[in-house]
């Protein structure tokens, strides 16, 4: 089952297939989405194999996923598990000259070389008050109770997200973490809570990269706080210490290392990575996650998702989108649909959601908003994620995923289209968050989901389709109300955004 391979092919890599001579990530993502849809007799399964141009078409067949699995409560589950078994099968783990599935590793290898490095915050005691940053302004008490309405009100958000948000807002003592072990996985992430948990004495295992700069963040984050950071730490030959772990390349053991700790964890996957290595990096979570749970039956898992993307939604948001559409000025009318018939159909495709109904007596839309700049293994990966947690909610875990606003980070924005397409969103009331804003949302929504017994993330709560586990507390910044395709109106959000940065 060993073969040599190139030593700098290291860690979880793509697989590959008989007579090739290196891995294909669109094969790998034909096959992953090809097991889904024949789990639940998709008609597509033949023109997804056929396909020619992945790059340009492959929203259709994630898009056929969505609709696939609103059709029965049964078919999430089933599509989920199916396509990561497949996913499972589709990475290989090498070390050396070592060739290993990545199932086999992370079940063989036993080891683990880390250390505990623990560093206590030395600043206040005192539990920082809950506060949304936004526009230059410290938004608390009742300041924060009309933003939420107002975005509730303006659609950026939905009601249950705005019903999440005020509920936080009555209750401050669950922002004393000092009681969780929490996880990040990516935890220097420029999207992710760290700032926050720092001020809520937070137990927080941090795994990131071991470089010097990430590190030197991190601590700093956690000394001006009161948090306890528990962080992976090796031991060099020159007896310094290196602090951190690498997900790609130490996978089996970081998960080890996770199973020696005896108190309950609270896993949260918030890593990114640049084009496949996003795949690999949310299969390698994922892996680690498995592999916890399996000891620590208790523990949660939390994932961030991107509106960017295809969902299911409520009846309600489809006819708010009909309405909205139905209500836009002649001009607008006129305008969109002679730029679309100009461009054969490329441009203001309208966002048409047909109600598909259920097997629950329900009926729900679609809302693809996915951005075709973001590439296949973006939405790969962020379906994984979304697979691993109807899987886990599944099987009885505490599972919170929740959908964040898009956010001008910096691996967004360096992409020139997409960041003059955030600076002219509000071309199409869609709102675009700032780092620090969409933090201080989703790390509160984290402390929702765990404290609310309520919330969906548990699974002791009734769903009605098991879909509504990521309908809820959505925070798309208006996307799912737009009437148009986000990719075909894209380019001219961007110019819009473009002249206004100009101008």
């Amino acid at each position: 089952m060993s073969k040599k391979i190139r030593s700098n092919s290291d860690g979880i890599q793509f697989s590959i297939q008989s007579g090739c001579k290196s891995p294909s990530t669109t094969h790998t993502a034909k096959q992953i989405l090809k097991s889904a849809l024949q789990s639940v007799d998709s008609p597509y399964i033949a023109q997804l194999t056929s396909e020619k141009n992945w790059r340009k078409n492959y929203p259709f067949y994630f898009q056929e996923i969505v609709r696939s699995g609103i059709d029965s409560i049964h078919h999430p589950l089933c599509i989920a598990q199916h396509g990561l078994n497949v996913a499972k099968e589709s990475f290989s783990f090498n070390r050396g000259e070592q060739h290993n599935t990545l199932n086999d590793a992370m079940h063989n290898f036993k080891g683990q070389p880390f250390e505990k490095f623990i560093l206590k915050g030395t600043g206040s005691p005192t539990i920082e008050p809950w506060f949304i940053p936004y526009n230059g302004k410290k938004l608390q008490g009742e300041a924060l109770i009309q933003q939420i309405n107002l975005w509730e009100q303006q659609q950026i958000i939905e009601p249950s997200h705005a019903k999440a948000l005020h509920l936080l807002t009555q209750h401050p003592e669950w922002f004393d973490l000092s009681k969780r072990t929490m996880v990040l996985f990516g935890a220097g992430s420029e999207a992710g809570p760290l700032s926050w948990l720092a001020k809520w004495r937070a137990n927080i295992i941090a795994i990131d990269l071991p470089q010097t700069a990430i590190w030197e963040k991190i601590t700093k984050v956690i000394q001006q706080g009161n948090a306890t950071l528990i962080a992976p730490k090796i031991i060099t030959e020159n007896n310094q210490q290196q602090l951190g772990a690498n997900l790609l390349t130490q996978t089996p053991e970081i998960a080890n290392w996770l199973n020696t700790f005896t108190e309950t964890l609270d896993l949260a996957g918030i890593a990114y990575l640049d084009g496949e290595k996003h795949v690999r990096v949310s299969i390698a979570m994922i892996s680690i996650m498995e592999q916890v749970s399996l000891l620590k039956s208790d523990s949660s898992i939390m994932f961030m998702l991107t509106p960017t993307d295809i969902y299911a939604i409520p009846k309600s948001v489809v006819q708010s989108v009909q309405q909205r559409a139905s209500q836009r000025s002649l001009f607008e009318k006129l305008l969109t649909k002679s730029i679309h018939n100009i461009s054969l159909t490329n441009f203001f495709r309208p966002n048409t959601k047909q109600l598909i109904e259920s097997d629950n007596g329900q009926q729900y839309g679609i809302a693809d908003c996915m951005v075709i700049e973001q590439g296949p293994n973006y939405a790969l990966a962020k379906r994984l994620q979304q697979w691993f947690a109807i899987c886990a909610r599944a099987r009885g875990q505490k599972t919170v995923i929740n959908i964040a606003p898009s956010t001008t980070t910096h691996s967004v924005v360096k992409n020139p289209i997409l960041k003059a397409a955030f600076s002219g969103a509000d071309l199409f009331k869609v709102e675009t968050f700032n780092p620090e804003t969409t933090n201080a949302i989703m790390a509160a929504l984290w402390v929702h989901d765990l404290n609310n017994p309520e919330s969906a993330s548990n699974p002791e709560t009734q769903l009605n389709h098991p879909l509504e586990l990521i309908m809820e507390n959505a925070n798309h910044g208006g996307l799912w109300h737009v009437s148009y395709l986000a990719r075909t109106a894209l380019p001219f959000a961007a110019a819009y955004g473009w002249l206004k940065e100009k101008l």
